[in-house]
């Protein structure tokens, strides 16, 4: 039986009750004044008076308490043929050296630092780093485009760039350096120092005066024995900023702070997560997304599992079997990812026959997140691997789970569709455009009532107003998730799409994220989008755009008037869908989200900008060609 309704009713019945007995589970140097204190910040603070260290409840508090010898972090490279291993002693060691490093560059609490590094341990590293010092890093995807990276540091202002010579993608190298210099060229903010780690596949040009050598300062520091200390700071303070993309082209750097950030995440790896201390843990992200901030370097350190970080992709390094190896080698219990990276093995190897060449018996769990897991996707990670797969929902600026279903607290029956119930500290609301709450089953805006629970972001970087308009200010009293979805009469909530992907079919509001579970499910699909495109009778008309199994050798028209069929088949005549197009491959950020909106702008002869995140430019090229082709754009 799970526990998660009478856990929920004691949140809903003392909100304070249950953040104050779940920040029992923290080391603190000062405990609060109060657990949340409704008049400060925008909306109110959690744990105002406390004072504590992440790094120290990371890293430290492990040593002291027996777990120095337990391997804290794994590094895996299938691009440059290496393992790496950290016990807590070890990586203890490499922070508190590397604190000293930044010390001495003159980084003080409060200040910023930008990393800009590759999957490497050095990237973890410097971020807890920061956290011991109380610097405050920013994470900026490596590889980022050098303009992008300017509008960043103009933000940020640090006083410290940490970046790399290079990081290293199947079949080529990314020369970093010189995009760090570009970006530094281009904004008016001007780091004093850069810290670079060269890596031997590319070594990079020096700027005499500015760029030091990684490598050569943590051994002077080492030598001289310098180890900085983990600084006392208060739970209020900011972690780190984390810039996600905004409407308006101006990034907005969501803020993280100490205290709240350790009680939400340190709780979720046990209630949700259902992981002990020692286990082994693998967030298959990047460092550069929220969920490589929350769930390579911090979550599983705070609960003393061993994280791993992965230098590779799902399929490619070498083929579509690397996470069942990754699994296997290093003995993993839970692994999360984005629903993408199965439905790109999927693709690969649609009969799941890799999977059979390795050892997954110590494989428990399988967790999704980032992008709409589709029922289809679910099924085939469930058959072929045998293991409960568990969706959830969250944001960058959340931080954790909004919606789950929490393993730990005991599991609920999963619903495809749907990443199960509103987790404590989350009461969800579906509104209307007018603010008025929908009925029970009906498709609305997804709201959360105000107080955010502890993790959440309080505020956008130096940037209160902007906060307040962009998330506060279309429903009063709550947060907007700009995401679209129902509740069904379990309390089972369903994330449709974001409400940018609500199209309007001749008065009717649809859902092109449920037009999307029903094209995925025809047995040659390996995934799709749906994009709403302008049409002069009916406001807007759905396009499925469709990227097939490898080894399918079938008619494309044949498979394209069954797609239309299957939509008109489950959702019927109102969605008017008549058009549905095979491609070679959709258009993605490098975390793994469609760009259905730039898909749009081009069908519908929009301006358009090249989004800064995208994976490959070349697939928005390919995709014109067959809107061109297909005479939806002239």
């Amino acid at each position: 039986m799970s526990r998660y309704a009478e856990v929920y009713k004691g949140w809903r019945a003392d909100p304070e009750g249950f953040w104050g007995k779940a920040a029992k589970e923290i080391d603190w140097y000062k405990p609060w004044d109060k657990v949340f204190d409704e008049n400060a910040g925008v909306y109110g603070r959690w744990f105002t008076g406390a004072q504590c260290n992440t790094a120290y409840n990371c890293l430290d508090r492990h040593v002291a308490g027996g777990r120095a010898d337990q391997l804290a972090l794994i590094y895996d490279s299938p691009v440059t043929d290496q393992v790496k291993t950290y016990t807590y002693a070890e990586l203890t060691e490499e922070v508190a050296v590397f604190a000293a490093v930044l010390h001495d560059l003159g980084v003080v609490r409060g200040e910023r630092v930008i990393i800009y590094l590759p999957m490497i341990p050095e990237a973890a590293i410097a971020m807890l780093a920061c956290a011991r010092i109380g610097a405050v890093h920013s994470v900026v995807f490596g590889g980022f485009a050098a303009n992008e990276l300017a509008t960043r540091i103009d933000d940020a202002q640090p006083k410290v760039i940490v970046s790399a010579s290079c990081g290293i993608e199947p079949g080529r190298i990314v020369k970093y350096k010189p995009l760090l210099d570009e970006a530094i060229e281009l904004s008016s903010a001007k780091p004093a120092n850069c810290v670079i780690y060269q890596r031997p596949m590319q070594e990079a040009a020096m700027v005499e005066g500015r760029d030091v050598d990684w490598r050569a300062a943590v051994e002077a520091a080492r030598k001289a024995g310098q180890r900085a200390d983990c600084a006392v700071l208060e739970a209020t303070d900011p972690l780190y900023i984390l810039y996600t993309s905004g409407t308006t082209g101006e990034p907005k750097g969501v803020v993280r702070d100490n205290g709240g950030h350790m009680v939400a995440l340190k709780w979720t790896m046990k209630a949700i997560y259902d992981t002990e201390p020692g286990q082994v843990y693998w967030a298959a992200s990047d460092v550069g997304w929220v969920v490589g901030h929350s769930y390579i370097v911090y979550g599983p350190l705070l609960q003393g599992c061993t994280t791993v970080l992965y230098e590779g992709k799902p399929v490619g390094t070498p083929d579509a079997g690397a996470f069942w190896r990754v699994i296997a080698d290093h003995k993993v219990e839970t692994l999360f990812t984005a629903p993408t990276a199965f439905r790109a093995i999927k693709k690969e190897d649609p009969e799941g026959k890799l999977i059979g060449d390795y050892d997954l018996s110590h494989f428990r769990t399988l967790y999704l997140a980032g992008e709409r897991a589709d029922p289809d996707t679910l099924q085939w990670a469930e058959d072929k691997l045998g293991v409960p797969v568990i969706d959830h929902w969250w944001q960058t600026e959340t931080a954790w789970a909004i919606a789950a279903n929490p393993v730990g607290l005991g599991r609920l029956p999963v619903v495809h569709g749907s990443p199960a119930v509103a987790m404590p500290g989350y009461e969800i609301h579906v509104l209307d455009d007018a603010g008025h709450e929908v009925p029970v089953g009906q498709t609305g805006a997804i709201v959360i009532k105000l107080p955010l629970p502890p993790g959440c972001l309080p505020t956008l970087w130096q940037k209160d107003e902007r906060f307040k308009e962009s998330y506060l200010s279309e429903f009063p009293g709550f947060y907007e998730t700009s995401d679209a979805g129902f509740v069904d009469k379990n309390g089972y909530i369903y994330v449709m799409s974001r409400t940018d992907d609500i199209i309007n079919v001749a008065g009717h509001r649809l859902s092109t994220g449920g037009m999307e579970e029903v094209l995925a499910a025809h047995p040659d699909v390996a995934e799709c989008a749906v994009i709403g495109i302008a049409d002069k009778l009916k406001g807007q008309l759905p396009v499925g755009l469709l990227v097939l199994n490898a080894g399918v050798e079938r008619d494309p028209a044949a498979i394209e008037k069954e797609a239309v069929l299957l939509v008109r088949e489950k959702i019927g005549p109102v969605a008017a869908f008549k058009l549905a197009f095979i491609i070679k491959r959709l258009p993605k950020t490098r975390s793994g989200k469609v760009l259905r909106g730039t898909m749009r702008k081009i069908a519908d002869g929009e301006d358009w900008k090249l989004p800064a995140t995208i994976d490959d430019p070349v697939v928005l090229d390919e995709i014109t060609d067959v809107l061109k082709a297909r005479g939806i754009i002239g």
